[in-house]
């Protein structure tokens, strides 16, 4: 039987997520058989492979550039007609999946789909900051200005995202930019109910104004900036 869903999950070095998070995707409403789980691993030097193919359907080492490389990679090898992406560090919820299955049979017009998400650590601090990068995203996607679709809680049908090169192999911006050629070929929505938790480590241990900052400014830059770095940031 050929999945409904193939979920891909970028790593490195995440030997102290992976289990959480591919835990929390093995125990969707829908059954397991519908629905497959590839990490592409950015040559960790630590367990995270090994955590994760105790797992995951597939576990392998990325041959592509940054963590869009990796999503592309695993969406050359995914079986499903819809492509789902998520991150290490989230904690996904049990009806995932099966609300992205929905949203998509219910709208064909669709090719790409994204949800909101919601801090992982506890904290009136970090749900404000979450409560305020949903209202922005809700903005940008109600006035059809921006499409805030974070590659931790999107999905794709397959098909689409492949007629469309996927993911710039870039540092920062990868998951906006996509939006804008999606959104060219069909239509990108927003739904409430896909979330994700999202993990705020990068925020506490570098700030969240200097995090905001530096993304903020590779995103001008074209993706990528020798000042600063983005992705593959070392967590204590």
């Amino acid at each position: 039987m050929e999945p409904r869903i193939s979920v891909v999950i970028p790593t490195y070095n995440e030997e102290g997520n992976i289990t959480a998070c591919l835990e929390s995707l093995s125990k969707q409403t829908i059954p397991r058989d519908e629905y497959e789980l590839i990490v592409v691993d950015g040559d960790s030097a630590d367990r995270t492979r090994e955590f994760a193919e105790k797992i995951a359907d597939r576990v392998f080492i990325q041959k592509s550039k940054r963590v869009g490389g990796a999503r592309n990679d695993g969406a050359e090898v995914a079986k499903a007609d819809i492509l789902a992406t998520t991150d290490a560090d989230c904690l996904i919820p049990e009806d995932w999946l099966e609300n992205i299955l929905s949203a998509f049979e219910n709208n064909p017009d669709t090719v790409q789909l994204y949800g909101t998400v919601a801090p992982i650590e506890p904290g009136i601090k970090h749900k404000i900051s979450l409560f305020l990068a949903n209202v922005f995203s809700g903005l940008g996607y109600y006035t059809h200005t921006l499409y805030y679709t974070l590659g931790c809680n999107t999905a794709f049908r397959t098909e689409a995202y492949h007629s469309i090169g996927g993911y710039k192999c870039i540092d920062a911006g990868d998951d906006l930019e996509i939006a804008q050629r999606m959104r060219k070929i069909g239509k990108v929505r927003l739904s409430t109910r896909i979330k994700v938790r999202f993990s705020m480590r990068r925020y506490v241990q570098f700030g969240t104004l200097k995090s905001l900052y530096i993304w903020l400014y590779i995103v001008i830059k074209g993706g990528n900036s020798s000042k600063y770095t983005y992705a593959r940031q070392k967590y204590k």
